[in-house]
């Protein structure tokens, strides 16, 4: 009897590309996920001939050989993601979903495939991945009120916080658990309204922000800058989030927020938003980096490759008179 598989990023984006898929053709499954930077996840799927397999917001090029294998088993593999891929395989049993638009999530992705069937879905993971301007857009064409698309854009940014940790220790939900909570929601308000995930998200982030507001944001050139926070489960939880929080409070400047580990540091880099480029090409410099163009990261970097890294992100955001 085929199985099925359902392998996802465990941030927003994942967790709302996913639910769409499933709302619209439930299906016992079993989910594989994990923490925002645990990317590697078709490693665990043993699959076998006609088991079909779903992967949502994480890079096919991190998984290519996973892929390979899964395909050469004979399941079927479709894929939807937003990340930097590298050489997309050809392959009948594959079907590839792939757009690297800096203005594009999984989530939208999807969300096209299924012509808009819960577009608010698709809204909240991208506030999530904060693409406030196409999100805005979305919700104004579908006539929400300012309200309601505020209290969209919070549900995906707490989503968001939740996926961040070295391990899922360091989270308040297991993302497993999480999209578990949500299954049963077609209607992103009816959750927020009968569960109470989101106060709970929402009080544990507002701590963890005013944390991270109190440490220092250093210039690097005039294109950018950077902050260092301690090595704590609260800094591994709010690394994104406070990322995006400078990204809006500095829009035309490029941050990274870095994370102290034994030895280096955890690395959470942004685009300045009036010019999202250039996050994927500057983390790919580093052996742990990868990511979008608007948003990117580097899991370890090395305490001795930090001022290599200051120097190629003041290089690549330079401003130019």
């Amino acid at each position: 009897m085929a199985k099925y598989y359902d392998v996802f990023n465990g941030d927003a984006d994942g967790l709302c590309a996913l639910l769409q898929l499933r709302l619209n053709k439930p299906c016992d499954s079993t989910l594989v996920t994990g923490v925002k930077r645990d990317i590697k996840l078709l490693e665990r799927v043993d699959a076998q001939p006609d088991d079909e397999v779903i992967v949502l917001d994480v890079s096919l090029d991190a998984n290519r050989q996973a892929l390979l294998r899964v395909l050469e088993n004979g399941a079927r593999v479709s894929w939807f993601d937003h990340h930097h891929p590298g050489d997309i395989p050809v392959h009948p049993a594959f079907t590839p979903h792939i757009d690297t638009d800096a203005q594009m999530c999984s989530s939208l992705i999807v969300d096209r495939h299924l012509n808009g069937k819960y577009r608010g879905w698709a809204i909240v993971a991208a506030f999530g991945d904060n693409l406030d301007e196409t999100a805005r857009g979305a919700a104004a064409a579908l006539g929400m009120s300012p309200a309601d698309t505020a209290l969209l854009r919070e549900l995906g940014v707490c989503l968001n916080y939740n996926a961040y940790g070295e391990s899922v220790a360091d989270l308040l939900y297991q993302p497993a658990d999480l999209f578990t909570l949500l299954k049963p929601f077609s209607d992103p308000y009816k959750f927020i309204r009968d569960c109470d995930v989101f106060e709970s998200l929402r009080k544990r982030m507002g701590s963890d922000l005013q944390n991270a507001r109190s440490t220092t944001v250093t210039p690097v050139g005039d294109g950018s800058a950077y902050a260092v926070l301690p090595n704590a489960s609260w800094s591994r939880r709010v690394v994104g989030a406070y990322a995006n929080n400078l990204a809006h409070q500095y829009p035309l400047r490029a941050h990274a927020v870095l994370v102290a580990r034994a030895g280096g540091h955890l690395v959470s880099i942004r685009a300045p938003l009036e010019r999202p480029r250039g996050a994927s090409d500057l983390a790919r410099k580093f052996e742990s980096g990868g990511g979008r163009e608007g948003a990117a990261g580097i899991d370890f970097l090395p305490e001795s490759e930090t001022d290599r890294f200051l120097d190629a992100m003041r290089s690549a955001y330079q401003k130019t008179a």
